[in-house]
């Protein structure tokens, strides 16, 4: 449903007990404390998205204290309507709630045809954030992040253009995303530097990919930095979805460009022994593996999509359980390598 077909909206009324069960974190060094579990809007709130279904997401993680809302100017399809949709949401339920709100957006993969549509220069920056503003419907940020490096820009250009946008009042903190440890270390510098306020680094990472283990949580430790970690589930292969086979409407089975059959069908049998031992826990896998992610101190916050409210209430039940003996790391460990 498309931003502009809207339907008779009844007046939201947010859970009174909205914060007593969820988890808070801080976020590095900084006074920021974000939940546990934060909601990615990447997928299932774009305009071929049905809007009612994305309202129900949103309302239910508000009343389960998921406070943080991920996005990137991008998001959709097509780019930009996650945003766009966003910003109809926000006006009707959310408006009264915004200073409980911590929201995130991003700009860094190509947005729009020319030369300044794209990657790190402080114009494609400035307009990017400009544009998500005005379709959110938001006067501000809580952080805007670089999306991803940029090998033809100067660093100094991309961290300086962050910094004027937390002076313009635009964003309050900034953050980077997909850098690797060296660029991060870098920027890092560059921003402390410009006394700006760097809290976070958003990372993809999982139970299958843990390269931020060699040396980016050290480096974001090192700068009093928090991680948030996009994929915990690996785009869904630790979940319970592919063990009887590959379900047709899956992205497994449509051959998404970030998951195909031939992927789940060499982590299957890694998959049905961490299914096990989540059951053995009492978990599903899909909550074993969020849980597995909040044990690392740098951690601040798992990131997670998904496409029902019954869907995100599952994931907040893998709060439930977060300590892990030593012999289940050493066994998770085994399984995976």
């Amino acid at each position: 449903m498309q931003a502009n077909d809207k339907t008779k909206i009844t007046s939201y009324q947010a859970d009174s007990k909205r914060y007593d069960n969820m988890k808070y974190n801080r976020t590095g060094k900084s006074g920021v404390r974000l939940p546990a579990i934060s909601l990615g809007l990447w997928h299932n709130f774009g305009f071929v998205d049905d809007l009612k279904n994305g309202r129900d997401i949103l309302r239910t993680a508000f009343d389960l204290g998921i406070t943080h809302l991920d996005f990137a100017n991008n998001y959709g399809p097509p780019p930009g309507s996650a945003e766009e949709n966003f910003g109809t949401i926000f006006k009707q339920d959310f408006k009264p709630y915004r200073d409980e709100l911590f929201i995130a957006t991003k700009a860094g993969y190509t947005m729009w045809p020319g030369p300044y549509g794209d990657f790190g220069s402080r114009k494609y920056l400035i307009s990017s954030l400009d544009q998500s503003l005005k379709r959110m419907g938001l006067d501000y940020v809580d952080v805007f992040y670089h999306h991803r490096p940029d090998p033809d820009t100067p660093l100094q250009e991309t961290m300086g253009a962050l910094a004027d946008i937390v002076r313009q009042g635009k964003a309050l903190y900034v953050g980077i995303s997909n850098y690797g440890p060296e660029d991060t270390q870098k920027a890092a510098k560059l921003l402390k530097g410009l006394n700006v306020p760097f809290i976070l680094h958003q990372a993809r990472y999982s139970m299958f990919d843990r390269w931020v283990e060699d040396g980016l949580l050290d480096t974001l430790e090192n700068h009093g930095v928090g991680c948030i970690a996009f994929s915990p589930l690996a785009q869904g292969m630790l979940t319970d979805k592919y063990l009887k086979g590959i379900p047709e409407n899956s992205r497994a089975g449509n051959d998404s460009v970030f998951l195909n059959a031939e992927m789940v069908y060499s982590h299957i049998e890694k998959i049905k022994n961490l299914n096990a031992m989540a059951q053995e826990r009492g978990q599903k896998l899909s909550q074993m593996a969020i849980a597995w992610i909040l044990r690392q101190k740098q951690v601040a916050s798992v990131l997670v999509g998904v496409s029902s409210a019954n869907q995100l209430k599952e994931n907040v039940k893998g709060l439930d359980c977060l300590n892990f003996s030593e012999g289940e790391l050493n066994l998770i460990d085994k399984i995976v390598s």
